[in-house]
């Protein structure tokens, strides 16, 4: 049908422009940290920037956030699942693995998302869709593997950049789960990130510098550049959920892997290696399984 192909069709357009700003991140994170930036502070100024812009965008769209009870649980939770806990790993983690591993271990979700999904009957099973979810994580645990055998980065902050897409993941569902009822994407992107931003905060009374880094114009545009990059995935990030569901836009992270990688390895020269070039093969190929399964339903 063509409207059934029109929706895969901008299913997977916004699958691969959302994975590509995401890759962009993992790199303007590692540039922010040669210009001073402690990888919170950029953090938190980056999506109290990128949800004051949404939240302008969604009142001069007639889209305003709700306030109620429901609604503001729900920015919180979805703020910690998927933007404090995910992101405050990530960037720190960074300037000791790498952007390239970084972004790489942004493949992990949609195994974990698509698992939970299966427990809660959110989804139905799909041998190829399944098959395309382990054909992807094959490429994550070879990644993996390799990292931790190369002895170049501290255990610890291995680990830790790994535990990110498990965020995701939960975070992935109880998006989807927990949907206010009749919000818009607009509405609610805006909420997910100011929550985020506001959970943060807390860090600065344990000893974390959360203080803006504006000595320049360098500075100053790292963080601009930041703002507008949150600012678009988010925006796109609940358009895409609404249009395909939480599994569908799991595989994010897998292209966000891949672009993220090239980007770190073309900019910054880290090194890559077999065991990488064999990850990206096999999570381009899960994307490639994922994406036929097409999209599900809109929700109500």
């Amino acid at each position: 049908m063509p409207g059934s192909r029109s929706r895969s069709f901008l299913a997977l357009s916004l699958l691969f422009t959302i994975g590509a700003l995401m890759g962009l991140t993992t790199n303007l994170v590692k540039i922010a940290g040669t210009q001073g930036w402690p990888p919170l502070a950029y953090l938190l100024w980056s999506l109290l920037g990128s949800g004051l812009l949404l939240l302008a965008l969604s009142w001069l769209r007639g889209e305003r956030p709700g306030l109620g009870a429901t609604s503001l649980r729900y920015y919180l939770a979805s703020g910690l699942l998927s933007i404090t806990l995910p992101n405050g790993l990530m960037f720190s983690s960074i300037p000791h693995v790498g952007a390239g591993f970084a972004a790489m271990c942004l493949a992990f979700p949609p195994l974990v998302t698509y698992l939970l999904a299966l427990a809660l009957r959110m989804e139905g099973p799909s041998r190829i869709r399944l098959l395309g979810i382990c054909v992807g994580l094959l490429g994550s645990v070879l990644l993996a593997l390799g990292k931790l055998h190369s002895g170049d980065s501290p255990y610890l902050w291995v680990l830790a950049a790994l535990c990110v897409p498990v965020f995701l993941a939960l975070g992935n569902i109880y998006r989807s789960r927990y949907w206010p009822q009749g919000a818009s994407p607009l509405s609610l992107a805006p909420g997910m990130l100011l929550g985020g931003a506001l959970l943060l905060l807390p860090l600065s009374g344990l000893g974390f510098d959360l203080q803006p880094r504006l000595h320049d114009a360098t500075a100053i545009a790292l963080l601009a550049g930041q703002m507008a990059l949150f600012a678009m995935v988010y925006a796109l990030f609940f358009v895409l959920q609404k249009l395909a569901g939480a599994v569908f836009l799991s595989q994010i992270g897998s292209v966000a892997a891949i672009i993220g990688a090239a980007m770190a390895i073309g900019l910054f020269g880290e090194n890559g290696s077999l065991s990488m070039l064999l990850a990206a093969v096999c999570i381009v190929g899960g994307v490639l399984l994922v994406a036929s399964r097409g999209t599900k339903e809109a929700q109500a």
